[in-house]
């Protein structure tokens, strides 16, 4: 499109040149030859008086000496023979020959001819014997196209400028029109290839900025259709683990006998295949929703409500919970049902994996750049906790397919953050989630900052109240 317009504006501007030009320099042509004529027709009227009063030689070759055209040998006076036996005259250089010259005595007006080298004028001049002389001024070929060479360069360097002129703006206009285009193009093979946080600005020419604002009205509907998807199999995992939970917990105080085992491998198999759903729903395309302003959730919300469900279950086994930094809202750049998974998959393993009556803890904590996660346990801890956060390693432990670090994991990465696994001061496992809240990995001296706040509160939390 962009060198169809180009060409399209190279044509047309070369027609227009063309048609005006090239009119305009035979005018200047035009111009230019008549003003030699004229200033020859001038000076060739300057010799008249003298013919008016006599036809001498002598005096009339002083005459024509004494003009430029006669000190120059471009100017000849013919003068006929009378009646009573007179000779005819001829002064200087003839140029034009005898035809002309007749036809020039018949019409009584100056006539131009064309000789070799220009051209000639022949000025009739009437003499006190009734006879017609002529004179005759030479005019070359440069006194008649002076200046016209000049003209049609300054004509053909305008015409080159206008058709420069014309393609740059035809260029701009195309790239104005092209680039729009090629956004949405480019945006529409994202989507496809399953980038759906892909979208176009909406400017450009009308027509395209309707079709990038329908382009981001579809991806933004394709992207609320995911998430719903995504937030169903989310929601169908968290109303399934906590039965779960219970019934394992119930078959492991059936104690001994077929009956007693049949149950357990059926709880077994049943939390595998939970765990298949959830592995097939967090495994789809990254970046299903998109980010904007006042996207998000309240991180102290989401801690509240995930800590009252689980806190029935804490109270039937016997463990202590503590809750810290929920006091106020702490916004974050996660959708609600990321976090909600991400809490469930950590509280989950820390009932699956610790004895009963292991106390826990859930802190947040608020930072400058990022917002810190934690969760803790009295529990035996983890092993190897690099391995822990490779997808699908459950580090030996039974029961664990690994899969709930791994969501975790991706939800921090997602804002540019991190998990980590240490040693908490309840002596079990800490799970530290770091929430990068400008989309950027946390680092630097702010992020020191931020992690040196976080350990302080922690230290803190001890002094919380209990749930």
């Amino acid at each position: 499109m962009r060198w169809a317009l180009v060409k399209v504006s190279l044509a047309v501007t070369a027609m227009v040149v063309v048609a005006f030009a090239v009119p305009l320099g035979l005018v200047v042509r035009e111009m230019a030859s008549d003003r030699a004529f004229s200033n020859a027709e001038r000076r060739a009227a300057g010799l008249a008086p003298v013919l008016a009063i006599t036809t001498d030689r002598e005096e009339l070759d002083r005459a024509v000496a004494t003009t430029e055209d006669g000190a120059a040998g471009r100017m000849a006076v013919h003068v006929p023979g009378d009646e009573a036996g007179g000779k005819a005259l001829e002064i200087g250089t003839r140029r034009a020959d005898e035809n002309d010259l007749r036809t020039t005595r018949q019409l009584g007006r100056a006539t131009i001819a064309e000789v070799e080298g220009g051209s000639v004028l022949l000025q009739p001049t009437a003499l006190s014997s009734g006879q017609v002389a002529v004179v005759e001024l030479f005019v070359p070929e440069g006194e008649v196209t002076n200046g016209v060479a000049t003209a049609w360069l300054v004509l053909a360097g305008v015409g080159v400028a206008l058709i420069i002129g014309s393609v740059a703006v035809a260029d701009r206009l195309g790239i104005r029109m092209v680039r729009p285009a090629q956004r949405l193009a480019g945006a529409a093979h994202d989507l496809g290839e399953g980038r759906l946080g892909a979208r176009v600005p909406e400017e450009g020419p009308p027509e395209l900025k309707s079709a990038a604002i329908a382009f981001n009205s579809m991806a933004d509907q394709v992207v609320q259709l995911l998430a719903n998807e995504r937030e169903l199999a989310a929601d169908l995992s968290h109303r399934l683990r906590t039965p779960l939970t219970v019934l394992r917990l119930n078959a492991a105080s059936l104690g001994s006998g077929p009956a007693a085992e049949q149950t357990r491998t059926a709880v077994e198999q049943l939390e595998r295949e939970v765990d298949t759903i959830i592995r097939t729903a967090r495994e789809a395309k990254p970046q299903t929703q998109a980010t904007g302003p006042g996207a998000g959730c309240d991180a102290s919300e989401v801690v509240r409500e995930r800590m009252d469900f689980w806190s029935a279950l804490a109270e039937d086994e016997g463990r202590k919970v503590r809750v810290a930094g929920i006091d106020r809202p702490v916004r974050i750049p996660v959708a609600r049902p990321e976090l909600v998974a991400a809490l469930d998959a950590l509280l989950g393993n820390v009932f699956r994996h610790t004895p009963e009556g292991t106390a826990f803890s859930v802190d947040v904590h608020n930072g400058d750049d990022a917002v810190i996660v934690l969760v803790s346990d009295a529990g035996p801890g983890i092993a190897d906790p690099a391995a822990a956060l490779t997808r699908g390693n459950s580090g030996h432990r039974a029961g664990s397919t690994g899969l709930g670090l791994d969501i975790v994991r991706q939800m921090a990465e997602s804002t540019g953050g991190d998990v980590r696994i240490g040693h908490s001061v309840l002596g079990g496992t800490e799970v530290r989630i770091w929430i990068g809240l400008d989309g950027r990995r946390a680092g630097g001296e702010a992020g020191r900052r931020a992690n040196r706040v976080g350990r302080r509160k922690r230290s803190g939390s001890r002094r919380a109240a209990d749930v």
